[in-house]
């Protein structure tokens, strides 16, 4: 099914710009919906991008939004809960709207973002109320075909996750680590890009969950470390027994930015790897995390950029 257009719901953070970055050169256009419009001011360069600025959550909205779409692409996500977004209404009754969206727009195709791990009995209301969100789409298999991307934990550029550590070690001799044997996969977000345009308008997609990740499993401990080596910092890390490990995910949910919450402790509780190979759907291979990390840690910004160049001409 040839896709010419695409609706990006959560199209201005870090997975939705290197989607965005892989269609537009493609010549698919795309509506890309936001809150805020300065949020999407590093994509208003790109010749196939709109910007419409509305409320994702309002399904009036939403049917608007998707009038002569091809696709959507839902990467609407948080890892905290706050007082103006919930699990629930981000992860559990936005995907429900947004698939009742597209059979009215006549969307053929409806993408979603889960994540690795997502289940009903998953020991976090984030991965439960993911799982839920999943079952929203299941329910409308009738209404518009969907597939569902599950994620490790995703690395890049931009991310908030390796470059959260690259400033505590930049800045802190010891580093007390809660759940430093806890267990994550990392796929690169040009990888994750990738696989989402790949699928688009692919029957072999239709109804298909797919888990993602890198080449490597690593402990949290391990990662930190990798991380400062990177940096050349010699630093002390401090794993913490789980009771003070819950007393640092207290204290940091009632921090500006809330670096960690019980919550997140509690994701970390299981293993987040994949039991099966790269999904072989896409034809090629994620990259390994020691080829991409170092030239956005360390190098330039134009630098930075090597990575992609490299990995798409199959070197």
């Amino acid at each position: 099914m040839k896709v010419a257009s695409v609706c990006l719901l959560g199209g201005t953070g870090f997975v939705g710009r290197a989607i965005a970055e892989e269609l537009a050169p493609r010549g698919i256009r795309m509506r890309i919906v936001t809150r805020l419009r300065q949020n999407a001011a590093p994509l208003t360069v790109l010749p196939t991008a709109e910007v419409v600025v509305a409320d994702a959550h309002d399904p009036a909205t939403l049917r608007r939004c998707f009038e002569d779409m091809d696709a959507v692409i839902n990467l609407v996500g948080i890892l905290h809960e706050t007082r103006r977004q919930s699990f629930r209404a981000c992860h559990e009754e936005l995907p429900r709207k947004v698939a009742e969206a597209c059979g009215a727009s006549g969307v053929r195709h409806l993408l979603h973002m889960s994540a690795l791990g997502a289940a009903p009995g998953a020991p976090s209301q984030y991965l439960r109320s993911k799982a839920a969100g999943e079952a929203a789409l299941r329910a409308a298999a009738g209404i518009v075909p969907w597939t569902i991307m599950r994620p490790s934990v995703i690395f890049g550029e931009r991310d908030r996750f390796l470059n959260l550590f690259a400033t505590l070690v930049r800045w802190n001799p010891v580093l007390p680590l809660a759940a430093a044997q806890a267990r994550f996969q990392p796929v690169w977000v040009e990888d994750v890009a990738r696989c989402f345009t790949l699928a688009l308008g692919n029957p072999a997609a239709f109804g298909a969950a797919y888990n993602l990740c890198g080449p490597n499993a690593y402990t949290l401990e391990e990662l930190v470390r990798f991380v400062a080596r990177t940096l050349g910092r010699r630093r002390a890390i401090l794993a913490l027994p789980a009771a003070l490990g819950k007393l640092q995910a207290l204290a940091f949910e009632h921090l500006p930015g809330k670096l960690m919450t019980r919550d997140n402790l509690a994701s970390m509780s299981m293993d987040n790897v994949c039991a099966d190979p790269f999904p072989p759907l896409f034809g090629f291979n994620p990259s390994p995390l020691e080829a991409v990390v170092p030239e956005y840690l360390v190098g330039s910004a134009a630098r930075a950029r090597y990575p992609r160049y490299r990995h798409f001409a199959g070197r």
